[in-house]
Parts: C-alpha cells; structure tokens; sequence
C-alpha cells in the first residue's frame, strides 16, 4: 500500500526504509530543507543502549532541586506560564517512582537490544559509512557514592541481557589510552562492550540515497505538513504547505509521523494527546589536532552527564537538558561548562577553540518510553517521543512500526500502541 511518512529525521528515514523494504509505496514529506536537520544534526552521536535508564528515576528529584537556579546545570528547569510543561513535568515526578522507573528500564532496555540488532543488519546489508566505531561505550564515575549506585542497577539490569563490566582506573586507561592525560581522577566505570557510536546524521543522509535509489522512496523537502483531512475512524489526507503559502492535499493508504517534538502540537487538532516535551540539548564538535593522544572509544562522563564521540577527526561533546520549549538560543556558559569539563579530561589533542556549538530539541515524554504504533485512527501511525535515545532506538522502533503497518504483531515485548 501507499504510506507517508511525515518527517525526515533519523526516525522517520529509518521508517520510510523498513516500510518501503516490506514492499510498500514511501513518500517522505518534511518541513527542512533536508533529512537529519533538526535533532538528529549533530547529537551526541552514541548508540548507546546500556543507558536504558530513564531520566525519570527515584533519585532525579532531589539532584533536580540541587541543580535549580545553576546555568550549568546537566537539568535546568526554566518554568514558564506554560500549562503542558507544568503537566510534563508532573507526570515526570510519577514516574520517578521505583516500580516504574524498573518498568520503563526494561521496555527500553528491549526496544534498544533489538534495535541495534536491526542496525548492524542494516549496516551490513547496505554498506553504510557514517564514522561508526564499534568499541562500546565507557561510562567513567568520578564520584564514590554515585558509582556505588550504578553497580547496584548494573547487577539487577544484567540479568535482562545487558552485557557490561566494571572497571578499575588500570581498566579504564587500557581500553581508552588517551585518558592518560585525565586531570579528573577515576573511581571507576562500567563498560558496555556491545555499544557504539557514529555520525546519526550522516547516518541519515546515507539512509536517504539508499531508500531513493534502491528502493524508490520519494522526498519532499520544503513542505510542512499544515493539517489532516478525514473524517470517522481513518485519515484520507494531509494538508501540504509550499513556499508561497499555499496548501495542497496528498493522498495515501496510511501515514506515519515522526515529527519529534512537533508531534504533539500536530496531532492535537485531532484529539490525541501526547505529552511529548522539547528538551533542549547542546552539543560542540571539535577538530582533532593529535590522532596519537585523542580518544576513539565512546565515552560518557556520568557525573557530568556528558557524552564523547570520535566522528572521524572530529570530536563531539554533548550534554545537559534543558526545559525551556522550543527555544533554540544558545546558553555560551552551559556550552562553556561543557567544553571545561571535556578539556580537564584531554588536555592535549582537541581545538577546542574552534569547536562549534549546536542546540537541539529531544522529544521527551515523561516515562522516556516512546509513543510507537496505531493510534485511535486505523491507518495514522506513530513513531515519536524517543527524548534522548531516539539514535539509539531508531531501527528497532522503525522495524517495528513497519510490522505494525504491515499487520503483524512485532517479535518484541515492548508497550506498542494498539
């Protein structure tokens, strides 16, 4: 059947590839000028499925109220008269409680397994490039009692098939020699073997030429999706802007969106509810200056909540959220908190001084569980909410919207919607 699928991010390119691979008609519609511009530009870059944890979790209250008011700050809470981010964050606050937060852990932890599986086939199959490295990914503690934390969720996550270990401070500088130069000293890190990390944007524009070339997908850029037509239980079109403000209706069996943080504000007007809440995150990407001394494994700095990606010869440093709508302004001291704490780690190798700051939206919901599936209408689907792991969960989530569409049930336990 004939599907469109409404955004051109990682999630919505990966969605038109399985669906067009099960063999039906794609059309892409996009806002952009291109695919991967908006969240997916210039993320952290990790495929980083032992980070399963949601955001919402027991501790995340109190370290929240410790952080208020501090520009550099890894979660600021910017409050505005703004009625959906009171109600977001309400429901964050109910999901920080501990059966939940297990819950939410394990259904992550499922969708992101599976979804890496789904992207080194899809590697493979189509012989993408996009600086990917598959070393893992070291998460360093410097702090005692917060890395006595992280080995207590460890031992309860590893019986669900999460394959990590911890290290020492010997460990550490032998999977990543270029922590040598650290001026923060270690008291650990666990290191999940399995993970990677690449270039989600590069990754995107690759995964575009292949679903037009060989797969025959169209995309149309410059073309914000304005409104639905239909009427009952189905959609029968969507209302297409073009430069000169004039709308025209395209047609389709079903549709697919995946408009990040837009999402909500667009299916409202039909009477879905999602709360679905922009994030703000930033990142900086710097040039390599010395291969010999600059990291190559993926790293996360948990205590700063920051992650570290070698993209070539680049470095990118990425972190902090921010709830603030859909302001996309640069914060220089939340940038500059950033690039101080990626320097006392490597002092030597990067320019840091040319580095270039970038800010994007993560489409948050409250749980971290992404909305993805059928929704009260039969033929409008949703592939949405995947906060900060939307990289990492982009071909699981796609392979399985793709059954979904298709009319069969996914070979994964996960919360779909139905």
């Amino acid at each position: 059947m004939k599907v469109i699928v409404i955004g051109a991010g990682v999630i919505g390119t990966t969605s038109a590839w399985f669906l067009a691979r099960e063999g039906h008609e794609v059309e892409v519609v996009d806002a952009d000028k291109g695919s991967g511009l908006v969240t997916s530009f210039a993320n952290g870059g990790q495929i980083s499925v032992s980070q399963a944890e949601p955001w919402a979790n027991p501790g995340a209250p109190l370290k929240i109220i410790k952080w208020l008011g501090r520009e550099d700050a890894p979660l600021m809470f910017r409050m505005r008269a703004d009625s959906r981010q009171w109600s977001w964050a309400f429901r964050f606050l109910i999901e920080c409680l501990p059966s939940r937060t297990l819950r939410n852990t394990l259904a992550i932890l499922k969708l992101g397994i599976y979804s890496r599986e789904r992207l080194q086939h899809l590697r493979r199959e189509e012989q993408l490039n996009y600086h990917q490295i598959e070393k893992g990914i070291l998460q360093l503690h410097t702090d005692e009692q917060e890395f006595e934390k992280a080995n207590l969720r460890l031992a309860e996550l590893l019986s669900y098939g999460l394959d990590m270990s911890v290290c020492d401070a010997a460990k550490i500088i032998e999977i990543e020699p270029a922590l040598r130069q650290s001026t923060i000293p270690f008291v650990g890190a666990t290191y999940a073997a399995d993970d990677e990390s690449g270039d989600a944007h590069l990754f995107t524009r690759e995964l575009e030429q292949v679903a037009r070339s060989k797969l025959g997908v169209n995309f149309h850029f410059d073309s914000p999706v304005v409104g639905f037509l239909g009427s009952g239980e189905r959609i029968s079109g969507i209302r297409v802007a073009d430069d000169f403000g004039k709308t025209h209706v395209k047609s389709a069996d079903a549709y697919v969106v995946a408009t990040g943080s837009s999402t909500s504000g667009l299916m409202a007007p039909l009477g879905i509810s999602l709360p679905i809440f922009p994030v703000k995150g930033y990142s900086l990407t710097a040039p390599i200056l010395d291969e010999a001394i600059a990291p190559t494994v993926c790293l996360t700095d948990e205590n700063g909540k920051i992650a570290m990606s070698r993209l070539g010869d680049k470095l990118r440093m990425a972190g902090t959220a921010e709830l603030n709508g859909f302001d996309l302004s640069i914060n220089d001291a939340r940038c500059t908190g950033i690039l101080d704490r990626v320097r006392r780690f490597f002092p030597e190798g990067i320019d840091y001084d040319e580095s270039r700051p970038w800010a994007g939206l993560r489409p948050t919901t409250p749980s971290n569980i992404p909305y993805i599936g059928r929704t009260k209408y039969s033929n409008l689907f949703l592939n949405a909410g995947h906060g900060t792991l939307g990289w990492t969960l982009s071909c699981g989530s796609s392979a399985a919207l793709a059954d979904i569409v298709s009319g069969r049930r996914p070979d994964l336990d996960f919360p779909f919607l139905s």
